[in-house]
């Protein structure tokens, strides 16, 4: 049986960004649901690097010592018998394509890094940060005015995350790429070039059924001609066999939000037929033992989650 946790993103951006559910209660709810984690979205009100002591109640001008922040932090999830199963860091703003160097970028993810290492949190999710069209038209969309050659952009993100990954793996961390719609490099091609361009035992890809859904059955928002599998998730999962470091489990219903990423639907209200491809999807193997619910935008998450809760423990009595 898998571990089970949910990204508490859903709880404190897009529709809950001006009422963010404080942290504590996310915690208290989560446990009496019965979830045995959390997923850290280390952002806005919740506890990130650069407001860890939200949770101690200090002010970011405090005296107190780092390790009792981060004692006060981990104390929200393992008070309850709970674990954190990785950090969803922010580094959106950073340009880890267009930008001149990844000074920048690696400085920002050594500071989730360190972050990481402080809470004992041992996955640290990533993503390309820029729009897929910086990499070429997508069909019925304005034209970037900044394009980068393909090849100059895919040594740029693989050489960059060549060196998180080896940073990463000094302190007894696994990188984790989460691909989708949203960012470049969403094709299943780019996929498979990218983890071979890394090559690193400690990087990997977040596979989100949501997402995997969108890239190799929809082909959602690639640059030039649209890319699938004819076996779409269940090919996906096959073909990324040994290279998955993290899962994300949730439905959907094949549209986009916002015109970017993948709605996240919760159970039941997209179309996913998850016994098609779940015994791909866990024979392809993953690192660690845990299950994420992903949330993401969705306008109803907080009344959502018992109703995930109930169906991925169904999943989990099937193929866990």
């Amino acid at each position: 049986m898998k571990r089970i946790s949910i990204g508490t993103w859903a709880y404190s951006i897009g529709p809950y960004g001006s009422c963010p559910i404080p942290f504590p209660e996310v915690c208290s709810k989560l446990h009496a649901l019965g979830f045995d984690g959390l997923e850290l979205g280390g952002f806005g009100v919740h506890p990130n690097p650069t407001a860890a002591n939200i949770v101690a109640g200090w002010s970011t001008d405090s005296a107190a010592k780092l390790a009792d922040i981060y004692a006060a932090t981990r104390h929200e999830w393992e008070s309850r018998g709970m674990g954190c199963s990785g950090l969803a860091a922010d580094l959106w703003s950073e340009r880890l394509i267009t930008a001149p160097d990844d000074k920048s970028y690696l400085a920002t993810f050594r500071k989730n890094l360190r972050f990481c290492t402080g809470l004992g949190i041992d996955v640290i999710r990533v993503d390309t940060t820029e729009d897929p069209g910086i990499l070429g038209k997508i069909p019925n969309e304005p034209k970037k005015k900044t394009l980068v050659d393909y090849d100059v952009a895919l040594k740029r993100v693989t050489s960059t995350w060549k060196k998180c990954g080896r940073e990463a793996a000094d302190a007894g961390i696994r990188v984790v790429w989460e691909f989708e719609p949203g960012f470049a490099f969403n094709k299943p091609s780019d996929v498979f070039r990218v983890l071979d361009g890394v090559n690193h035992d400690h990087f990997g890809v977040m596979f989100d059924t949501c997402h995997a859904n969108m890239v190799a059955v929809h082909g959602a928002r690639q640059p030039g001609k649209k890319e699938t599998l004819p076996g779409g998730i269940r090919e996906l999962a096959e073909r990324l066999k040994g290279k998955i470091g993290r899962i994300h489990l949730i439905d959907s219903d094949g549209s986009l939000h916002d015109n970017h990423t993948s709605t996240h639907p919760p159970f039941g209200e997209g179309n996913l037929n998850f016994d098609e491809f779940m015994p791909a999807l866990a024979a392809a193997g993953c690192p660690d033992d845990w299950w994420t619910i992903d949330l993401c935008f969705w306008p109803d998450a907080w009344k959502a989650t018992k109703k995930c809760k109930t169906a991925i423990d169904k999943l989990n009595k099937k193929f866990g």
